[in-house]
């Protein structure tokens, strides 16, 4: 695999920055990070292996993360060589990464599951037709714009930190956005793709009181709770957060418990990078047996209680 001259890595979500920096070093030969936040951030930069951090400061809270693009274009616009820039897969790096592909005439490749450098291009592959096939693509643009999902790379361990530290001025966009005003949302902050244990539960589960005792059964193992399709977007039981599958939260936990669900290949995608999975159902028949490492024929409603009380002894 050839590798680029300089990567570089940029994240509106701190806890991406640790995986960023370790795509971007085996990619390139150089890391440069370009950090929204605070001293400590640019530390952790540092400490995680960056040869170079670019640091924008803290961002004013009613100022927007695509306002920053006019201020990476004074950086990534003097490029010379064909770059890299790796950013999370969020949505507002997404948005930037459009405006930044945009003025750059770069290629922009979103939710990218494994990506390598070629002597003359960038390859990357995601899912597509709703997570049956992983499609590939070429991009052989000056500059890059690769959003990559949670879990592409094993995040960087701090060392000694080595790098060289640059401030990069806040450039005032024309056409500023501006946040008058933010409310909390339940459940903003939940990050699954991160979580060890997860519980997730489908149409299965049957009724809210019955999903109190999945909750439990979550806190016994020290578990995530996650959920189908229709528990977030149709029963409403759920934050959309914890939705799992194609177009929710991608998971690659050591330990990925199903209650209730049947395992369509929409929810299936969500969870394939799973170490182990557990499957209890009553429907013999149902999908998720054939991709669960165990399985549990019965009754939902019966078999969490009984797992609550056995794990409570």
């Amino acid at each position: 695999m050839s590798k680029l001259q300089n990567v570089w890595v940029f994240s509106d979500n701190p806890s991406r920055l640790p995986e960023l920096i370790a795509g971007a070093g085996q990619l390139g030969e150089q890391v440069s990070a370009l950090v929204l936040g605070s001293q400590q951030q640019v530390d952790q930069a540092l400490a995680l292996g960056a040869h170079k951090v670019y640091h924008l400061g803290e961002k004013p809270a009613e100022r927007i993360v695509e306002d920053y693009a006019d201020t990476l274009m004074a950086i990534l616009g003097e490029t010379s060589d064909r770059s890299l820039v790796l950013l999370a897969a969020t949505r507002r790096c997404k948005a930037l990464a459009a405006k930044l592909g945009n003025r750059l005439s770069g290629a922009v490749f979103n939710d990218a599951s494994e990506i390598r450098c070629e002597a003359d291009a960038i390859v990357a592959k995601h899912m597509v037709y709703g997570g049956l096939a992983l499609g590939e693509e070429k991009l052989t643009s000056k500059i890059t714009l690769v959003t990559l999902a949670s879990g592409t790379f094993e995040p960087a361990a701090e060392g000694a930190a080595q790098g060289e530290v640059l401030t990069l001025p806040f450039v005032e966009p024309k056409t500023a956005i501006k946040c008058i005003e933010r409310r909390a949302k339940e459940g903003e902050g939940v990050d699954l793709s991160r979580a060890k244990r997860v519980v997730g539960v489908g149409s299965g589960i049957v009724s809210q009181e019955n999903l109190k005792q999945a909750e439990a059964l979550a806190g016994l193992l020290g578990a995530e709770m996650g959920c189908s399709r229709p528990i977030a977007e149709t029963e409403k039981w759920m934050e959309r957060e914890r939705y799992i599958g194609v177009s929710g939260v991608m998971l690659k936990p050591e330990l990925y418990l199903a209650v209730g669900i049947s395992g369509q290949i929409q929810h299936m995608v969500g969870v394939n990078g799973a170490q182990t999975i557990i499957a209890i159902n009553k429907d013999k028949n149902a999908p998720i047996f054939q991709y669960a490492d165990y399985g549990l024929v019965g009754d939902t409603t019966k078999v969490i209680p009984a797992l609550v009380a056995a794990l409570k002894g």
